[in-house]
């Protein structure tokens, strides 16, 4: 099976550096809606049979074009939504988010912002709507999410992504395309779409679980 994983268009809240992670959610600006049209050209060449989104309101949007474009409808499944930012919502400091996903990288898996989730409840409800995806009897899907979501189940679940993503981050409309089943886990197949930052950024932690998100991939 063939997982298309794609980041969300962007928005207002990736602009302006806000914790934008509980439903609805920011509507795609005017780039965010012309990188979701660029879609459906950019995945032209893969044999797309399905369109997962979270429930907020960005990945239905970043996945209409392509999804009309192939006569498809947009399925519905919250367990695809961003890692929650808690108490911090809407806010401009992402330091305790992104603490959270170090802690999580250096191996405290019950780490969390207050009124948030710790990196098991995470990774249970992002596999579990994997676990979906793939017993849907469909060959190839698109799955669109969020960048600190993709960021930390790529880096546990998918072979090779660490080590492709290096010091770079998601950025919006990238691509992860995965192979595999649930049986025999996932292995990265393509990176498009990561960039690095211009500025020098602190090392990452050694660990590959869970690792922290860029503060404009956490939204």
């Amino acid at each position: 099976m063939r997982l298309i994983l794609v980041r969300h268009g962007r928005t207002a809240s990736n602009v302006g550096f806000l914790l934008d992670t509980a439903e609805p959610g920011a509507d795609l600006d005017d780039g965010g809606l012309e990188q979701a049209a660029s879609l459906v050209e950019r995945l032209s060449h893969h044999r797309i049979e399905a369109v997962y989104v979270s429930n907020l309101v960005r990945t239905q949007q970043t996945a209409l074009p392509v999804a009309e474009a192939r006569g498809l409808e947009l399925q519905v499944l919250p367990e695809l939504r961003e890692v929650s930012a808690g108490d911090d919502e809407l806010s401009s400091d992402a330091t305790r988010y992104i603490g959270t996903l170090v802690a999580w990288g250096k191996g405290d898996l019950e780490a969390r912002i207050p009124g948030g989730e710790n990196a098991h409840e995470f990774m249970a409800r992002f596999d579990a709507a994997i676990a979906t995806i793939a017993t849907s009897g469909k060959d190839v899907v698109m799955v669109v999410s969020h960048g600190a979501a993709l960021r930390v189940w790529s880096m546990v679940r998918v072979k090779g992504f660490t080590e492709a993503l290096g010091r770079a981050h998601l950025d919006n409309t990238g691509v992860i395309v995965a192979d595999g089943s649930l049986e025999d886990g996932w292995e990265l197949a393509e990176l498009v779409g990561a960039r690095v930052f211009e500025e020098p950024e602190p090392a990452e932690p050694e660990a590959a679980e869970p690792e922290a998100a860029e503060p404009e991939e956490a939204v």
